[in-house]
């Protein structure tokens, strides 16, 4: 028997909020080449200290860049970043740069590591960079059990013990009850040995027609 779809559960689900379509995309060879080069980018940002004169020229060089892509605009669900899942963080700078190992309706897991980008002090990932992990999770985990569009009511996060960079580790989210509109989820981020780095709790609630 196949699994319900989210039109099944909510026949209004296509009015809801006005979502355009995310359909999958498959990146273009210089679209993850420029992914790459960002995300290290990103990391030389925060982690190095030139003379003034090369901060110069990096700033001429990144306004250079923002003349060149600003000539091509493009509306959320058409442009390629967030809807690349082979990408890492889908191709979303947003996202950190993970992937998505399991995607199925009982639970979805990622796997990736944190870089210099997002240490907050002392070599370790800043206390916000997880939220976003766990609510991007969260999201994953609804879209996978074929629940209509959800938002974040809430999300609690506990953080079990400091969570290192260039480390691989592992993250995993299920629904654990759902009632009406409400999907209750849970996450775990781990180690590699299985240690238990931080635990997320989250409220995803299905949006009524016409909410954003």
């Amino acid at each position: 028997m196949s699994e319900p779809q989210p039109e099944d559960l909510d026949p209004d689900y296509a009015t809801h909020g006005g979502f355009p379509d995310h359909a999958v995309v498959d990146p273009s060879p210089g679209f993850v080449r420029f992914l790459t080069t960002m995300r290290r980018l990103q990391d030389l940002a925060v982690s190095t200290d030139p003379d003034d004169s090369t901060w110069d020229d990096a700033a001429d060089r990144a306004e250079a860049l923002v003349g060149l892509l600003e000539r091509f605009p493009a509306p959320e669900g058409v442009a390629p970043a967030g809807r690349a899942p082979s990408l890492e963080g889908m191709g979303s700078l947003l996202m950190p740069p993970w992937r998505i190992s399991r995607f199925d309706p009982d639970g979805v897991s990622m796997s990736g590591s944190f870089s210099r980008f997002h240490v907050g002090g002392n070599s370790a990932v800043h206390g916000g960079v997880l939220p976003l992990l766990f609510d991007w999770l969260f999201g994953m985990v609804v879209h996978a059990a074929n629940r209509p569009i959800s938002r974040t009511a809430f999300l609690h996060v506990d953080y079990r013990k400091v969570t290192p960079i260039d480390t691989r580790l592992f993250a995993h989210g299920r629904i654990e009850r759902a009632e009406g509109r409400k999907a209750f989820i849970g996450a775990e981020l781990t180690d590699a040995d299985g240690t238990v780095l931080a635990e997320g709790q989250g409220l995803m609630v299905r949006l009524l027609p016409g909410q954003p």
